[in-house]
């Protein structure tokens, strides 16, 4: 069994984060969301791994994530020229597949489910396709089962304006190497991309044993900002491992679950859990609160802040209202302005959003 992890997206739903980089190695609980993919295939057993990647971020991709020695694991790493659909990512890795049955797998989601039960349920019945349904507020933005009154499988639809179902499919699939010969049969969707969907139809209408389970547990798409907040709080609470390698002084109190990394130096400050800080950072006056990540090499000064993402090398001192919410990129630069004259200045990037308050 192999797996193939889709990791060439451009992330636009992140940007202005992914204009600089790949939003799969976007932090969460300050580790890339990539990583928490590789790990769970990795426990499931699988150590034969191919990731798809784009001209543009691949490069910072294979680099930060490196041959898979730290994961217990082998990746080949698969180039996508352009982005043209799941089925297309699929066929460009045809080669590094070959016959195997294999496990797909979206980068930038995130599941509680143990994929050991979804692959023996697949590989025990020998399925050629074993799909994860979960219920979703919005199934226009993603493919949507569609089942009969008992409950079976009949179809799926990528991204239906008017949906058969409120059931989404997760971004986790198990295949045969039949799907190769489906997706052969494609043509571009008025999307212009090679539809994964369009593929399971395929293998549906060719009669082959195709089934679809309910997801255990919850499910994250982390593409856009608050769902990556929401990870980030679900990690922290899940996850988080209290220590602390830093330096904190005497007046600084530390109440729940924090971990704070080496070199880290944290002055008269309250961080109150789950909060994890990364290394080479600098806290002074601060109150850091539940479900905050601040990423290596971060300065908070005079900041009061909570259920935020800080990134790497970012530096925000003296603002006097509580920031929340938020997403903060790397070497991001926020200080509070002079108080003469009585003005805002900003220097804003392309697909920014800023929230002000009166």
């Amino acid at each position: 069994m192999k797996a193939l992890i889709l990791s060439g997206g451009k992330g636009k739903r992140l940007r202005p984060l992914t204009y600089t980089g790949a939003k799969q190695l976007v932090p969460i609980a300050n580790q890339p969301i990539l990583w928490y993919g590789i790990e769970a295939i990795a426990a499931a057993g699988i150590t034969d791994i191919g990731i798809i990647i784009n001209p543009e971020t691949g490069e910072e991709i294979e680099a930060k994530t490196g041959n898979g020695d730290r994961f217990g694991v082998t990746i080949t790493y698969l180039l996508q020229a352009n982005p043209d659909g799941l089925a297309h990512a699929v066929k460009t890795a045809q080669p590094f597949l070959g016959e195997s049955p294999f496990l797909l797998y979206l980068g930038d989601n995130l599941i509680e489910a143990d994929l050991r039960l979804v692959l023996d349920e697949f590989t025990v019945n020998q399925f050629d396709a074993l799909t994860l349904l979960a219920p979703i507020a919005n199934p226009s933005a993603y493919g949507v089962a569609d089942l009969d009154a008992e409950g079976r499988l009949i179809r799926f639809v990528e991204k239906p304006a008017v949906p058969p179902s409120n059931l989404a499919l997760v971004g986790i699939y198990c295949f045969s190497a039949a799907v190769h010969a489906a997706i052969a049969t494609l043509r571009p969707s008025a999307r212009g991309e090679l539809e994964i969907t369009e593929a399971i139809q395929a293998l549906i209408d060719a009669g082959k044993a195709v089934e679809a389970r309910h997801l255990a547990g919850w499910w994250i798409d982390t593409g856009k900002k608050d769902d990556l907040l929401e990870a980030n709080r679900i990690v922290l609470d899940d996850r988080l491992h209290p220590q602390n390698l830093g330096d904190v002084d005497k007046q600084s109190r530390i109440i729940g679950r924090v971990g704070i990394g080496a070199g880290t130096q944290v002055t008269n400050c309250t961080i109150r859990g789950p909060v994890v800080i990364g290394e080479n950072c600098r806290l002074e006056n601060c109150y850091v609160g539940p479900y905050s990540s601040i990423g290596n090499q971060v300065t908070l000064i005079d900041v009061d802040l909570e259920y935020s993402v800080v990134l790497q090398g970012a530096t925000v001192i003296h603002i006097h209202q509580r920031i929340i919410d938020s997403v903060i990129g790397q070497r991001a630069y926020i200080c509070s302005a002079p108080p003469r004259p009585k003005a805002m200045r900003f220097m804003i990037g392309d697909d920014c959003q800023i929230e002000l308050c009166h």
